[in-house]
């Protein structure tokens, strides 16, 4: 029997990280501003949240919109705060013009979080080339996995490299874990599973409303239910 999966769920204050938890959330990727795709969010937020459920955070560590690093004294600078607020688990990634892995700037990071637990986000599917860049950082402290669709367009296109990923797990720089989101459906599930993926993570698929509106714990139930194979009967109620 395989291993209970991962969610990962999207929340942007207290509402959305109790919503998440009460659908059966394992973790929460705590950000604000998602028209710039997710940037830092501010302390008093994420220790607003953190006293307010008992679950996994990870925090944001991304300035500006785009995959530049920016301003990397004010970047370690905001996640010393963050440590001394209490976070222990961080999302992090950045590439330089031409794509590949920035890796002065991550190398910066994780030696400020000396040992904490991080995901290289998104920014792998933007990379010229995701497996130098997996191989450039496999042996970075605390990363243990990457946040990834395997295509910038999202989970349709990138679904062929995901579950090619999925078979190198033993091979140098695929010993971390696969977090599959970005456009992430209930129907890419089944397939991702079977190919032994076992980490998933969404942000408007558990929002009815869109982001405007909150977390559904309804929502993250019903994401709860697929992965652990808790299906509704046909006509059930």
């Amino acid at each position: 029997m395989s291993k209970r999966a991962v969610l990962e769920v999207i929340a942007l204050d207290v509402e959305d990280a109790v919503a998440a938890r009460a659908g059966g959330a394992d973790r929460l990727e705590l950000v604000t501003d998602m028209a710039a795709d997710g940037l830092t969010p501010p302390v008093a937020a994420f220790a607003a949240i953190r006293a307010a459920v008992d679950v996994d955070l990870r925090v944001m560590l991304r300035l500006t919109d785009g995959f530049a690093a920016g301003d990397r004294r004010r970047l370690v600078r905001v996640a010393r705060e963050l440590r001394d607020a209490g976070a222990e688990e961080f999302v992090l990634g950045f590439l330089d013009p031409q794509g590949g892995v920035d890796l002065d700037a991550v190398e910066c990071l994780a030696g400020e979080l000396d040992g904490c637990r991080w995901t290289f986000h998104r920014a792998i599917d933007h990379a010229a080339d995701r497996d130098a860049l997996r191989k450039q950082l496999a042996e970075l402290p605390g990363l243990d996995a990457y946040l990834t669709a395997g295509s910038a367009a999202g989970v349709d296109d990138g679904l062929p490299t995901l579950l090619a990923e999925a078979r190198r797990g033993g091979e140098p720089g695929y010993g971390q874990r696969l977090l599959v989101g970005g456009g992430l459906r209930l129907d890419h599930v089944p397939r991702l599973r079977a190919a032994g993926i076992d980490a998933f993570h969404i942000g408007g698929a558990a929002r009815p409303r869109g982001w405007g509106g909150p977390v559904s714990a309804e929502s993250v139930a019903r994401w709860r239910g697929e992965l652990d194979g808790d299906r509704p009967e046909p006509g059930a109620a």
